[in-house]
């Protein structure tokens, strides 16, 4: 396992009170009536120590081994010390820690001094006596247990997966749910969870069959609701979940590889293109012919998010939906648009008592969530995530928060950019109709899709024309994809992104956080060095540690100060690995302006101009090959791409440099030909390690989830075992012809200059002292545009043209 930047940094910790702790560890049975009586320090810490290692699981004599095995001093073991010693030592206690947090003596750590590791790996250490006093040692084992082991779980939730709460299953006075330090514990016995299978009638009716669509929905809950529990709900919507249709989806796939067409100018506004979303008349809600409390229907799950597998070990139920138009639901797939959100507030409104649901398809008896508390909180990431956003954004009763992991806000946004047909990254050709097909699996049962295949194709017609490829314009289509058209939000949210996620871009929750500022809620954010990544097997930041605290506040209502305890942001740096910094902001007001003819800026090929064509063999072999491109055009050495681009490179930066938030830039150019795209790349140029934006499997199943239960890769992003030269960390695209907004369609004539204002991915990077800025201004852009390989030349006034930076307040003006 990589260990040698191994840092345990932990945001999720509360501080909490003496007399609080004392409780805690009762309730957990780590203290006793008997050891709570107990003023000798020594032998309550052998009794703790003892108490580790399974007490009603393990006989006296095994545990004692255990304790022996574990060295206090550089001469005495764990079980030797507590039973000669009179006191104990903060030495003894923290040598003992560290082992008990998985970390090896002689490879982590000196037994004669631990707190040169300890401060290594950043874990913490109590102010205390040395000797400790009693209640010094009591507060030190509960800091202990809600410290993070070498392997990314705090103690608790390792010994809990080793079967510490188990043994009390059948402890009826045991609290059920626990929670410890704020946070919700793996105190269900998951061998016992039930698996149901209802069908929620929505107000919808997508496939136009006269009846209203009905959705699947797969619950997972503690068998414990069986005898009155009542369970929050974690609700993943993913239209992914019934299975895809990845063949017929990549047939659909579009071509690219065509030049950029003309469009006719307009004086278009706003008004003109704006989607009334209007629904249409819907049939009357089926007949209830009676109600039970028993689903008829179980299921098995291939597929299942592990911080929801998480939660069914802590006492929350689980649910899973698909949606319109999937395997055993109802109605079509729409892409983006109001129907897929009402299929995910339906779910809620089920689970809140407010919407019938059915046993089955066909017999129309009602089921209630009558084991449901009413509180629900959305988790889920990509496709999962942006219903997540669109369902918050209602303002559905019963939706207390959601964890929104790399959601998309703007259809457009995520297809296109500034007039442009942009493909979300690793993806390209694909739209609205191919991932309608891809989620669309009603088509996966045969029966099913051959009353509804007709209704389909006609659908995935009306996405083909709506989307509109040809022109890349902003129209009603896409503006009924807006999300953040109708913000009506009542719940506390959790947003969470990658810093180097292309697909769905950074703009996304940029634009949703900055709008959400407006509203009365608490909101928090995350950033990391990932791509499209979840976070919740990190070994650098307790993620899942930060959502159950979150978790238990908003749907346990457990006091907790999760609002005040978790970061406004908290950011993830890369350039040192495993290292988090928090904020109060994302996006400086601290801005830097720079004309483009900077004598600071060395043009490396000393062009103003750039032709957009190259030789036939040369573009294919691009396009076969967009790395090779990319190397080509991003390498400050020679290339074939010297031409075809404009190269501006900064002086080395005498300190280090962090840009917060969304640079932009103005460029002055012109188009030799009557159509014309720009693209501009920031670059961080200097030879370093840089991390992965792929997380690396540090240790192979070694989470745990709870008790003989879900296991998960503890993963990481660490460095590149090869330094690189240079890393895109933000870029943009326009199409020269939407040089006012993404409706309005402007006159471009050959030759002359026009002024193109563009604002790049906001992003948080810190270059470091010695490395250099790049500004890489090309057209086609391989990974993302349209390919035209058209003959066309670029020109751009360099004096005239300039960028904004949002440095850190301590960066601004100093390079």
């Amino acid at each position: 396992m990589e260990g040698f930047f191994l840092k345990i940094n932990q945001f999720a910790y509360v501080p909490t009170s003496h007399e609080q702790i004392i409780k805690e560890l009762a309730d957990s049975r780590f203290l006793s009536a008997r050891t709570q009586k107990m003023a000798d320090p020594v032998m309550l810490y052998r009794g703790l120590l003892l108490k580790f290692f399974l007490e009603k699981k393990q006989s006296r004599a095994v545990r004692i081994q255990k304790v022996a095995d574990l060295m206090a001093t550089t001469n005495l073991n764990a079980y030797e010390y507590t039973t000669t010693q009179s006191s104990v030592s903060r030495v003894a206690f923290y040598n003992v820690a560290l082992q008990l947090l998985g970390f090896q003596v002689g490879l982590d750590f000196e037994l004669d001094d631990p707190f040169t590791a300890l401060k290594k790996f950043k874990l913490p250490v109590i102010d205390s006596d040395d000797p400790l006093t009693r209640d010094q040692l009591i507060d030190a084992w509960y800091r202990l247990l809600n410290t993070r082991t070498k392997f990314g779980q705090t103690l608790i939730d390792d010994l809990a997966g080793k079967g510490y709460y188990a043994q009390f299953y059948d402890d009826q006075q045991l609290p059920r749910p626990l929670f410890f330090n704020g946070k919700a514990q793996a105190v269900f016995d998951t061998s016992q969870l039930i698996r149901d299978v209802v069908y929620v009638e929505s107000s919808l009716d997508t496939d136009h069959d006269g009846q209203r669509d009905l959705l699947k929905a797969e619950i997972i809950r503690p068998a414990d609701t069986e005898a009155g529990l009542k369970v929050p709900t974690v609700f993943t919507a993913s239209p992914y979940d019934q299975g895809t249709n990845d063949e017929n989806a990549d047939k659909m796939t579009h071509n690219v590889n065509h030049p950029l067409s003309r469009k006719q100018p307009t004086q278009l506004t706003y008004d003109d293109i704006k989607s009334a979303d209007k629904q249409p008349e819907l049939p009357a809600p089926r007949k209830i012919n009676g109600n039970t409390d028993v689903a008829e229907e179980t299921f098995i799950k291939n597929w299942t998010y592990t911080l929801n597998d998480y939660f069914l070990a802590r006492g929350f139920a689980v649910v899973y939906s698909s949606g319109v138009g999937t395997k055993d639901s109802d109605g079509v797939r729409t892409t983006g648009t109001s129907a897929e959100t009402l299929s995910a507030t339906a779910i809620i409104e089920w689970l809140h008592g407010d919407r019938p649901a059915f046993t089955n398809r066909t017999d129309q008896i009602g089921i209630k969530a009558w084991w449901s508390n009413g509180n629900v909180g959305m988790t889920g990431r990509s496709y999962l995530g942006t219903l997540s956003t669109a369902a918050a954004l209602t303002g559905v009763a019963g939706l207390k928060t959601a964890v929104v992991e790399a959601g998309i806000s703007n259809y457009y946004e995520y297809y296109r950019e500034n007039g442009l047909v942009v493909a979300p990254g690793g993806f390209q050709g694909e739209d609205t109709d191919v991932l309608g097909e891809l989620t669309f699996s009603r088509e996966q049962s045969a029966a099913d899709y051959l009353k509804i295949r007709d209704t389909w194709q006609e659908q995935l017609k009306k996405l083909r024309i709506g989307q509109d490829r040809d022109s890349g314009n902003y129209n009603s289509f896409w503006d009924a994809r807006n999300l953040l058209k109708d913000v009506n939000i009542k719940c506390d949210i959790l947003l969470v992104h990658g810093l180097n996620d292309w697909n769905v871009k950074l703009s996304h929750v940029w634009n949703l956080r900055n709008r959400l500022k407006q509203e009365a809620i608490t909101q928090k954010l995350i950033l990391h060095q990932g791509q499209h990544e979840y976070l919740n097997n990190f070994r650098s930041v307790d993620y899942t540690d930060l959502v159950n605290l979150w978790l238990s506040n908003k749907l346990y209502d457990v006091q907790n100060n999760a609002n005040e305890t978790l970061p406004d942001v908290l950011v993830q740096d890369n350039a040192e690995p495993e290292t988090w910094h928090t904020y109060q902001d994302w996006g400086s007001s601290s801005i830097d302006h720079y004309t483009l003819s900077d004598p600071r800026f060395t043009n490396l090929n000393e062009n103003t101009s750039f032709s957009d064509h190259l030789d036939e063999d040369l573009f294919k072999s691009y396009v076969k090959d967009t790395a090779k491109w990319q190397r080509a055009l991003f390498t400050k050495s020679h290339s074939k791409m010297d031409n075809h681009a404009i190269q501006l490179v900064s002086e080395p930066l005498r300190k280090d440099l962090v840009i917060d938030g969304r640079a932009k830039i103005t460029l002055s150019a012109a188009s030799s030909a009557t159509v014309g795209l720009l693209s501009v790349a920031l670059v961080d140029y200097g030879k370093a390690k840089r991390l992965t934006a792929t997380p690396q499997v540090l240790a192979a199943q070694k989470i745990i989830t709870g008790y003989n239960w879900r296991k998960d890769d503890l993963r990481e992003f660490i460095p590149e075992k090869k330094a690189s030269a240079y890393k895109k960390f933000t870029d943009a695209h326009m199409n020269m012809q939407n040089r006012e907004n993404a409706y309005r369609v402007d006159d471009l004539k050959p030759g002359q200059f026009y002024t193109f204002e563009m604002a790049f991915q906001p992003t948080f990077w810190r270059l470091l002292a010695g490395h250099q800025l790049g500004i890489l201004i090309y057209a086609t852009d391989m990974d993302y545009t349209i390919r035209g390989n058209q003959e066309i030349t670029y020109t751009v006034d360099l004096d005239n043209s300039t960028l904004t930076l949002p440095l850190l307040a301590t960066d601004a003006g100093t390079n």
